[in-house]
């Protein structure tokens, strides 16, 4: 039996090895390869290094969110050590097929702090937060984008964007309604998970300004990664459209969303008139420094010291 699971995961390894190549080369092919390769070498350093700094200071926002969240759960974790472990699961994610596996780092290496059941809850919670507020930030910018006084008018195909916003909405919802359905028990926790690691009072504003910290920092890393190859995207694109370009990285068939990202890219940002071989540009600057502020992880690769003591998480 072991030895069947093993030869069912192998070919999925390694199309997901494969995969970002395939559509990176499709896009090279459809669209005008050299002109993206040119974008590429004449990037900006200044706004390389703008990128790198967005994408660096999103860690704080993330480990201390997941502390956050798993403290209220009874799951204590060191200031210092969540830090380090989020660039170790990120490192993981942007470097390994499937995206879940530094996320499953994180559980296995701080779970002599709490239960198995406590720590994953806590890092399933803390990415669904992600998630959501980045949903909900994309959809409160349509609707800025089209109610307020000289708005942007938006090209046709604007209903598409809505309709994927909706769609992912509805997806979630849709999942979360079925557990609750098959799992009633397990339906139960994870209701109490949320309302006393996301919806508690004092709890709930916190969580609020984390996770729209991250959005902020991803969108800037984003937004300098489009400056640095000479797109200047207007700010109604960085919060409508380039959320549902990283919602790309999701999909699990590739390594951290490589070709799904620059697919996305190429097909949502010519709405806001970048033409696609920039915009593919700008997701592979994107990626690119995303990848690289994650290296730190390097360092704390090894298990975390053991006689690292818990604190209380505040």
């Amino acid at each position: 039996m072991l030895t069947g699971t093993i030869r069912r995961q192998v070919p999925m390894r390694l199309i997901r090895l494969v995969l970002p190549f395939v559509l990176l080369a499709l896009l090279w092919h459809l669209l005008d390869g050299p002109e993206i390769v040119a974008r590429l070498s004449d990037a900006d350093p200044l706004w390389l290094s703008l990128s790198m700094v967005a994408a660096l200071l999103q860690f704080p926002f993330l480990a201390f969110r997941w502390r956050l969240t798993a403290g209220a759960l009874g799951h204590p974790i060191p200031r210092g050590q969540a830090v380090k472990e989020y660039f170790v699961a990120q490192l993981v994610n942007q470097t390994l097929p499937g995206g879940m596996l530094g996320d499953a780092a994180r559980v296995v290496r701080t779970q002599k702090q709490a239960s198995l059941g406590t720590a994953t809850g806590a890092v399933v919670i803390e990415r669904l937060a992600g998630q959501v507020t980045l949903l909900l930030v994309t959809l409160a910018g349509l609707v800025l984008a089209h109610v307020l006084p000289g708005g942007v008018v938006w090209p046709e195909g604007t209903a598409t964007v809505v309709a994927w916003c909706l769609g992912a909405a509805a997806v979630v919802l849709a999942v979360a309604a079925l557990a609750w359905r098959t799992r009633p028990d397990t339906g139960r926790r994870l209701a109490s998970s949320l309302r006393r690691a996301v919806f508690a009072r004092g709890i709930w504003p916190r969580q609020v300004i984390l996770s729209l910290g991250v959005v902020a920092c991803n969108l800037s890393t984003f937004y300098f990664a489009a400056r640095a190859i000479g797109v200047t995207l207007p700010p109604e694109a960085a919060v409508t459209l380039v959320p549902l370009v990283l919602t790309a990285m999701l999909v699990p068939l590739t390594i951290a969303g490589w070709g799904f990202r620059e697919g996305a890219a190429a097909g949502l940002l010519p709405l806001a008139g970048v033409a696609s071989e920039p915009a593919v540009a700008a997701s592979i600057v994107f990626g690119a420094v995303i990848l690289a502020a994650s290296l730190p992880g390097v360092f704390w690769l090894a298990p975390a010291d053991e006689d690292d003591e818990p604190t209380k998480a505040r």
